[in-house]
């Protein structure tokens, strides 16, 4: 007689940094059956129905000072946890697995409402507030940073790292550019929404590394009105690159945004970076996480207001010409990355959901 599978709903929503853990950590979960609870128009509805089978709640975020758009989003986060406890019971789940966005709070509300486990990842160094109010709630919080844990000081915490791709684990595809083996590369990475503030300061600074024989890969991300004004058969620009892993595994150097799912891939390629948090995240939250890679002397980092071109231009160049710093840095970075996170963070959901 075969056994039944546990059955396991993953909450997940929004942007790569969601996604692509909750993704990694699912595909580790093979024994268990996995549907997947989204939002809408976010980009798990491009990411997820081809491995997983996905149900979609409409609900937003708590953003702004308390008035009618509150009172409004507080009616639909109240319609989303009762469609939640819904589609928990019909589908007989035995527990929750979120890494956050919009959905996290209506799931773990509803699970914990119906007595069901939940396992929250949260992969920033300082957690958001939906993680602060509802980690206490949860039944077990994993991770991405040690120091995160401060922050949530009444609930169960295990530090497991935060997941990545299999390809940054796996054997990787060879680059697709005709980059020559020798000539320095240097990666721009905005995160999944792009950085338009940081392609313009890259823009400015990109003569003179290409005059110096470096290379470019400039990701752009999609709202760069901009994104096409610089030619150069060295320098290659587009909004988004889906093979990301070949591609910082050939890289010498970033300049990147500090998201937290940025950063754990940066720590497993081992790439030396000039950070750049976005001044406008929640509470400043990629500061306190580039703060962790500048403490430990992996990256530099940089606040984009104190960031002129020709600083930007100046530090890259010095720091792609001093080799021995260049080693450190990226020894460096791989010291904090957690190679198998996916299957740590699996294995926290294998204790609490049986």
């Amino acid at each position: 007689m075969t056994e039944t599978p546990t059955r396991l709903l993953v909450a997940a929503s929004g942007t790569g940094g969601h996604l692509f853990p909750a993704i990694a950590t699912a595909d580790s979960l093979s024994d268990y059956h996995i549907e997947w609870l989204g939002v809408p128009d976010r980009l798990e509805t491009q990411l997820v129905p081809q491995k997983y089978p996905i149900h979609t709640i409409a609900v937003g975020g708590f953003q702004g000072k308390p008035g009618l758009g509150t009172l409004m989003t507080g009616t639909r986060l109240a319609t989303a946890i009762l469609k939640a406890r819904h589609l928990l019971k019909q589908g007989n789940f035995q527990g929750v697995f979120t890494t956050g966005g919009y959905i996290a709070a209506p799931a773990i509300l509803a699970a914990r409402s119906l007595g069901l486990p939940v396992i929250l990842h949260e992969s920033n160094a300082l957690p958001g507030k939906v993680t602060r109010w509802l980690a206490p709630r949860c039944t077990q919080v994993a991770i991405g940073f040690a120091v995160a844990a401060r922050y949530l000081p009444k609930a169960q915490t295990t530090v497991v790292g935060t997941p990545v791709r299999a390809d940054f684990t796996n054997e990787s595809e060879p680059l697709e550019f005709p980059i020559p083996d020798h000539a320095p590369l240097v990666v721009v990475l905005g995160g999944s929404q792009g950085a338009v503030a940081v392609n313009r300061l890259v823009r400015a600074a990109a003569p003179a590394w290409l005059e110096a024989g470096i290379w470019i890969v400039h990701l752009t991300g999609n709202l760069d009105p901009d994104a096409h004004s610089l030619q150069h058969p060295h320098y290659i620009a587009m909004p988004f690159y889906d093979h990301i892993a070949p591609l910082l595994k050939r890289a010498n150097f970033a300049v990147s945004r500090a998201g937290a799912g940025t950063l754990t891939e940066l720590a497993i390629t081992k790439t030396p970076a000039i950070l750049i948090p976005y001044p406008y995240a929640a509470e400043d939250h990629q500061t306190f996480n580039a703060k962790v890679f500048a403490q430990q002397g992996a990256a530099v980092l940089i606040q984009q207001q104190d960031l002129t071109p020709e600083q930007l231009q100046g530090k890259v160049l010095y720091l792609l010409g001093d080799s021995t710093g260049l080693n450190r840095m990226a020894e460096a970075a791989g010291s904090l990355a957690v190679v198998d996170s996916a299957n740590r963070l699996a294995e926290v959901v294998r204790a609490v959901v049986v």
